[in-house]
């Protein structure tokens, strides 16, 4: 609970609104604060086209699956439009984007969740131009003749931006925000030279990301061309349903049917009998760790905290931290990793992230992550990226699946990590593939840092000119 004291006078500012949103936001002092500014400022919807013409809510749909590019366009939700790797997404009917070319977004926008958990934001690189996307996320179209997208991306998305976005919402339990309700914030100007070169930093990160997502595909399409596999089919489910026989001997570790089942072990034996050797994880890894729960005394300190994050938070492309732990708090360094950990989230539905491997960038790197993802700790990043690349393949990432245990919450433990088997090229190609791996975490890390330096400059300017 949260408790704040403010002037009267706030209320009128704000429509004489009575609900708390607005206020505890700090949407008020942001609204203020750019009030007082001496620069020039211009109304949303004006940068946008005129008459939120550019602020798109695309409406509900229809959303009819199919399988495969031939039949569908990749499909962004809320959530997506948050994550680092977008190789894994739905494809949604080409009739339905007929039916609504609004789903279509193109790179450039800055995309905006506008249901739930309103006011985070992405913003659309390379590789997600011409991908559909959520109605429950609005998109912002610059005028590209009136301003640069990626200056005002970083405008958005800033300390001052993000809250004057967030009081636009209104309802009690799911909120909501639309395109009036920004359409009348003030973006102010610093002339073109501050504006390009922001909007440069935020091009550069965009770039980044797609670079790495793309590197990431040829590194495990490398991987798997070597020990002869192709590709897998999608499952019809996260637990496709199957008949298959089972040897009494194998029954001895496990007598849950899905272990049993084609989804996994069918891609044990291609391994198996692929032209190369294989291992395990772990035999490549140094050690394999879930760590104990201890009591987290959370604190908002970023000088004196450690950041700590929770495993959703792993797969976004700028990993956010839930609070900050104590530097000096008993316990909290089994709970740091570095490039040479690669992170596995061991609980939650089997459609959903438990498997997930990630090789740590942005905040993370240094940072305490949740017992709730087990650490498999490298001798090196190299033998890291390697492993992160082998887990990433769905040769290994149905493995992890399988391996859960579990009816309502899946689980994986560390025993069933390390007996997930992984093809073994040798040592010159295991470290090619391991240098890419590394690399593709780097250049997620560099991505990070250029879309928080221009958040920084635009903050500065804003600071200086009020």
């Amino acid at each position: 609970m949260k408790i704040k004291t403010i002037p009267s006078g706030w209320i009128g500012l704000n429509g004489r609104r009575l609900d708390c949103g607005p206020y505890m936001s700090g949407a008020l002092e942001a609204k203020i604060r750019l009030k007082e500014m001496s620069c020039r400022k211009d109304r949303l919807a004006d940068l946008c086209g005129g008459r939120e013409a550019g602020l798109v809510n695309a409406g509900r749909i229809t959303r009819q699956w199919v399988e495969g590019p031939a039949y569908g366009v990749p499909f962004l939700t809320s959530r997506s439009i948050l994550q680092a790797d977008l190789s894994d997404l739905r494809y949604i009917s080409k009739r339905a984007i007929r039916e609504n070319p609004k789903l279509v977004i193109r790179k450039g926008y800055t995309l905006i969740t506008r249901a739930g958990t309103i006011g985070r934001m992405s913003y659309a690189r390379p590789d997600m131009d011409a991908m559909a996307c959520t109605e429950d996320v609005l998109r912002v179209i610059p005028d590209e003749g009136q301003i640069h997208p990626g200056y005002l991306y970083a405008f958005l998305s800033s300390r001052f931006g993000v809250p004057l976005i967030t009081s636009g919402t209104y309802g009690a339990i799911i909120q909501h925000i639309e395109p009036e309700h920004i359409a009348d914030l003030p973006v102010p100007r610093f002339g073109q030279d501050l504006e390009w070169r922001i909007h440069t930093l935020v091009e550069e990160a965009a770039v980044l990301r797609a670079n790495a997502s793309n590197l990431l595909a040829e590194s495990v399409q490398s991987l798997e061309r070597l020990a002869g596999l192709g590709p897998l089919e999608p499952p019809p489910s996260s637990t496709p349903f199957s008949c298959t026989e089972a040897s009494a001997t194998t029954l001895q570790e496990r007598f849950d049917a899905f272990f049993h089942s084609p989804y996994g072990n069918r891609v044990v034996t291609q391994l198996k009998t692929s032209r190369i050797g294989t291992t395990t994880v772990a035999a490549l890894a140094a050690s394999i760790v879930e760590p104990n729960r201890f009591k987290r005394i959370r604190m908002d300190d970023a000088e004196h905290g450690i950041r700590f994050f929770g495993t959703s938070a792993l797969m976004w492309s700028e990993p956010i931290e839930m609070y900050f732990l104590p530097k000096n708090q008993c316990g909290i360094k089994q709970y740091i990793v570095t490039e040479r950990t690669v992170l596995v989230p061991r609980s939650g539905q089997l459609s959903g992230i438990i498997g997930t491997a990630v090789l740590p960038y942005g905040n993370i790197l240094g940072g305490a992550v949740s017992e709730d993802a087990i650490r498999i700790n490298c001798p090196d990043a190299c033998t890291a990226g390697f492993v992160f690349v082998a887990l990433t393949s769905h040769y290994g990432l149905r493995q992890l699946k399988a391996r859960a245990y579990g009816s309502s919450i899946p689980h994986l433990d560390v025993h069933q990590i390390g007996r997930v088997v992984l093809p073994d090229p040798g040592d010159g190609e295991r470290h090619r593939i391991g240098e890419a791996g590394a690399e593709v975490a780097r250049l997620r890390n560099e991505a990070v840092a250029k879309d928080r330096k221009a958040r920084a400059l635009v903050e500065r300017a804003i600071e200086d000119a009020a």
